[in-house]
């Protein structure tokens, strides 16, 4: 493995992907991500690296790394689904929803909250996922 392998791309050869280099330029588009881009959005970064890359194979690339668990499909409402890697710490989302700028956030009691709701139910919480819809204030 090199150096200059991202989290992705190592996660895919331990997983047994193939990797073939358009699915290297998409592992490391999304790896590089500081945001929640659709495939249109991965399309575009990666098609500026490799011109050769098709919007089907990005379709293809994303489906496989989610079922592979390598990376997380969110559906924010808007009618596309975007990724972000599965690497990241636990997160929830607040999604502002005129911008639809996503802010990723983490609460220790949103947390315990959620664990005394499983129990109290008679439930072991395994995994869970918080998505926050609303506007700014003005």
């Amino acid at each position: 493995m090199s150096e200059s392998e991202s989290w992705l791309e190592r996660k895919c050869v331990e997983r047994g992907l193939r990797l073939t280099e358009q699915r290297r330029v998409i592992a490391r588009v999304l790896s590089s991500s500081d945001d929640h881009p659709d495939a249109e959005e991965l399309y575009a970064r990666a098609s500026r690296i490799d011109p050769k890359i098709s919007l089907a194979t990005v379709y293809r690339t994303v489906r496989l790394f989610s079922e592979a668990g390598i990376i997380e499909t969110h559906d924010f409402r808007d009618g596309r689904a975007r990724y972000e890697s599965a690497d990241n710490e636990h997160h929830d989302h607040l999604i502002d929803v005129q911008s639809g700028e996503v802010i990723e956030f983490v609460d220790d009691e949103i947390e315990a909250l959620q664990h005394r709701i499983a129990e109290k139910l008679g439930y072991e919480l395994v995994d869970h996922r918080l998505e926050l819809y609303g506007r700014k204030k003005v």
